[in-house]
């Protein structure tokens, strides 16, 4: 019942949604989420006054919609007081959806520093020591304190941080922990074939080549 009873009360990003959902990790979730299609109605008759400028409204809307934030613009200031310390590849599509969702969150909370590995200014020297290829291979988190926390000990903090941490409670628990550990880490070994990318080895060549053309400091993308 209390979780009926939140599942009503939750809302996210101005809409109703069923936080029981959270309870899946969104590198599972492949086939939950599909666009649907938005319809306009009007109480008023077609006759009425208005109506005509409503329609030009809608219209000048569709024409002009809100361009999407580019990857690495920052959603909001870096939390000064940030908890934990979230390393995420922002060149990961299914991984994105979850670090939006956080970073969603986080405007609430600014507890959560999020920092793309993939950026060409990421820098392991502030990161405790972790290169790219580390990060990589699983999901690493750092504490206020410098403590790294990996797997699903790191979503279990991150959720902790904004409200949501009832969602991976029962990983701290066997038999869970380990089937919960075994699931992400077939996720995390073919995370990058399930995105259709090249092997991590084929990753870190192009990263290295890339270094070497752009050596003048330019920001360059690796190539699709």
């Amino acid at each position: 019942m209390a979780l009926r009873a939140a599942a009503t009360a939750c809302k996210f990003g101005g809409r109703q949604i069923n936080p029981t959902l959270f309870a899946i990790p969104l590198y599972l979730q492949l086939k939950l989420h599909h666009n649907q299609p938005q319809t306009f109605t009007s109480a008023a008759p077609i006759h009425q006054p208005g109506f005509k400028s409503a329609i030009r409204a809608i219209s000048g809307a569709a024409a002009d919609p809100i361009t999407p934030p580019k990857k690495g613009d920052d959603q909001e200031p870096t939390p000064q007081n940030w908890k934990i310390k979230m390393l995420y590849d922002g060149d990961c599509p299914l991984c994105m959806r979850e670090v939006d969702m956080l970073r969603e969150r986080n405007k609430l909370y600014g507890t959560i520093k999020f920092v793309d590995i993939s950026s060409d200014d990421y820098s392991p020297e502030e990161n405790q020591g972790l290169d790219y290829k580390t990060v990589m291979g699983n999901i690493h988190a750092i504490l206020s304190d410098g403590t790294v926390v990996t797997d699903v000990e790191a979503f279990r903090k991150l959720y902790e941080q904004v409200g949501l941490g009832w969602v991976y409670a029962v990983t701290k628990y066997e038999p869970i922990a380990t089937i919960a550990g075994a699931i992400y880490g077939v996720w995390a070994k073919y995370r990058l074939q399930i995105t259709g990318r090249p092997p991590l080895e084929e990753v870190l060549e192009l990263r290295k080549k890339k270094g070497e053309v752009c050596k003048d400091g330019n920001a360059c993308k690796l190539p699709e």
